[in-house]
């Protein structure tokens, strides 16, 4: 029982080397400009592990995709928890998530390279997996706190995210990335004060 135990972590650390390994060369060169053989190598672990662990390069993409995408997921939630109310709390995680699109690694790992891999329909529908039931929860709250009038939270949920997407995309083809950010942001800040702004 014992050896089993050595073994898994062994292959536990075999599996985080090739998603270490592989990150950094994703972000840097990207998807298409990665071979395996230099993954094999920055992570010094055997071709034989890595099929091991990953049936191809594209599920090793999809692997550290996953856990990009979680990453700001929980970036997100991090800056919401420090807010006040609902409304407050997913204005906050919506910075948050621009914010991180000044990454390169989050730039060339989700909003480039995320689509051309998985196909813009299925990357579209993976990419909401990841926040479109936290954006939905807490614009339910805002509504039942009276922070925003009276609505279903889905339609409204889908509104923001697809704002927050053109933003992230807008971000990442910028020259002055920067200076973008701070435009888009203004912007998600003005469509939030009016879905925010009760009417008496």
């Amino acid at each position: 029982m014992e050896s089993l135990s050595r073994q898994e972590q062994r292959s536990a650390e075999t599996r985080t080397a090739l998603l270490r390994a592989a990150r950094r060369l994703f972000a840097s060169r990207g998807y298409a400009a990665t071979p395996t053989e230099e993954v094999v190598r920055r992570a010094r672990v055997t071709r034989g592990a890595l099929y091991h662990h990953f049936r191809d390069k594209r599920d090793l993409f999809l692997a550290v995709l996953d856990n990009e995408q979680k990453r700001l997921a929980a970036q997100a939630a991090e800056a919401a928890g420090r807010e006040p109310d609902p409304w407050a709390a997913l204005r906050a995680a919506s910075s948050a998530f621009l914010d991180a699109c000044l990454d390169g690694a989050v730039r060339q790992i989700v909003l480039i390279d995320g689509p051309a891999v998985l196909g813009a329909e299925q990357w579209r529908v993976s990419d909401q997996g990841y926040y479109l039931a936290a954006m939905k929860a807490l614009i339910e709250a805002a509504v039942e706190a009276e922070l925003i009038e009276t609505q279903t939270p889905d339609p409204l949920a889908h509104v923001i995210f697809g704002a927050l997407h053109e933003a992230a995309m807008l971000i990442a083809g910028a020259e002055d990335k920067n200076a973008v950010r701070a435009a888009v942001g203004l912007v998600i800040e003005r469509l939030f004060d009016g879905f925010g702004r009760k009417q008496g």
